[in-house]
């Protein structure tokens, strides 16, 4: 019968995709910022007949029958969360972290309220205030920016906008923005201009888990996070706050904007989040910074301008119009991309390119610190990806450096020697 027959049988060109695909990240080297591999743990529990299951409400509280172990691991999720974060109110729920920031802005805002946040061109997220993204269509949004001569934030600048502007949230969070955020110093201008403080920890939620990054609780009465980038517990989003908002989040992500939950999905936070209480995790997440500030020394060394001149965590982002000025972001993803290095284009401060051309690219070290990479392998990627973009259409440079990506990802395999290996 059909329910037994494998996906090979039943859609066998979509499971020559998914093939192709594990070979892809098999066979590259992944550098976008905002991805990762997760364990085998966390794709069984993803791949689980979780999948089935209807849970609308929250565990004791479903408008479904037979929900009582899905209520176990929901409340796995939360407990888990909790304890890494140190949180007061945890809602697993949200299918990401705009969903996430969605609930949120639901739950203390009214269409028209005044959101304060990074500009997306200075590291920010569309999520934030951008006029193509729901945030921005709702609110009335102005932007701080970086600093153009440090690309660091002004703090002082930012509670002056603040004091003018009059806003009912103040944001901090960034997609590229490669600095730590000063919580304590945003908190205190929110509580100045009487405006909640929302903290965005998309990015680096798994560093702030493992305590090698600064943590907003405390300083923000809410905070909202993906799970699927540093932290390696599948793609989803989560809310942390304050006790005294746990009914207003709760009701805005259900049913407020969104119906059930996918229930998989909570059940790989839960497998997630369970692997980021162990002293392993916290050890991969050193190595994650440690691998961004070797990478970003090989570019300072090799005459790559970063914005802020470097990193404090497992980010970086590169502006090529002083080294490279005749080199797009568009076109160094390409070149990298054609000799296995995986990178994304990204805007830049004081950007005048259109944000799918722009003039910089931004590089992560998460996936690669999950195969297994140490600083002296950083060395050598860092080498390789300056040799490319100082050759861009020197064939015998992009050979060499296709052999030697090659030879990491045969030395460092992703799931190789799992039941994901079709070789085993």
């Amino acid at each position: 019968m059909v329910f037994e027959k494998s996906l090979e049988q039943i859609a066998p060109d979509t499971s020559q995709a998914i093939d192709q695909e594990r070979e892809r990240q098999e066979s590259t080297l992944g550098m976008i910022a905002s991805e990762n591999h997760v364990s085998k743990a966390v794709l069984e529990a993803q791949g689980s007949v979780l999948t089935n299951k209807y849970a609308e409400g929250y565990p004791g509280n479903r408008y479904y029958g037979g929900c009582q172990h899905v209520d176990t691991v929901e409340d796995q999720a939360i407990q888990r969360a909790k304890e890494l974060f140190g949180a007061e109110h945890v809602n697993v729920q949200p299918h990401s972290g705009t969903q996430a920031n969605m609930g949120v802005y639901f739950s203390v805002l009214n269409p028209g309220d005044k959101i304060l946040s990074l500009s997306l061109s200075h590291g920010g997220h569309l999520s934030h205030g951008h006029n193509v993204n729901f945030s921005g269509q709702l609110y009335e949004v102005e932007q701080y920016e970086v600093d153009p001569d440090t690309g660091y934030i002004d703090y002082d600048d930012l509670a002056d906008h603040a004091n003018q502007f009059d806003p009912d949230i103040i944001v901090s969070g960034s997609s590229a923005y490669p600095r730590e955020f000063e919580y304590n110093r945003i908190a205190e201008t929110a509580k100045e201009v009487n405006a909640y403080h929302l903290a965005d920890i998309a990015h680096v939620t798994g560093l702030v888990a493992a305590d090698v990054h600064k943590s907003p609780v405390g300083h923000a009465e809410f905070i909202t996070g993906s799970t699927h980038k540093t932290i390696r517990a599948g793609r989803g989003g989560i809310i942390m706050c304050q006790e005294e908002y746990a009914d207003d989040i709760d009701s805005a992500i259900f049913p407020g904007s969104q119906g059930g939950p996918l229930m998989h999905n909570v059940a790989g936070k839960a497998a997630g989040f369970g692997e980021a209480q162990t002293d392993h995790f916290v050890e991969y997440a050193e190595q994650v910074v440690s691998n961004a500030k070797v990478l970003a020394d090989v570019f300072n060394d090799l005459g790559l301008s970063l914005v802020s001149g470097g990193t404090d965590k497992h980010l970086m982002l590169v502006d090529l119009r002083e080294s490279h000025p005749d080199l797009t972001g568009k076109e160094a993803e390409s070149i990298l991309s054609d000799v296995g290095i995986i990178v994304n284009k990204n805007t830049v401060p004081g950007e005048t390119r259109s944000p799918m051309v722009t003039s910089g690219i931004r590089v992560g070290t998460p996936s690669l610190t999950t195969r297994g990479f140490e600083e002296k392998e950083m060395e050598v990627v860092g080498e390789l990806i300056i040799d490319v973009l100082d050759n861009p259409d020197d064939e015998a440079v992009h050979n060499r450096v296709v052999e030697s990506v090659n030879d990491l990802c045969d030395e460092f395999p992703i799931y190789a020697g799992t039941p994901l290996d079709d070789s085993t």
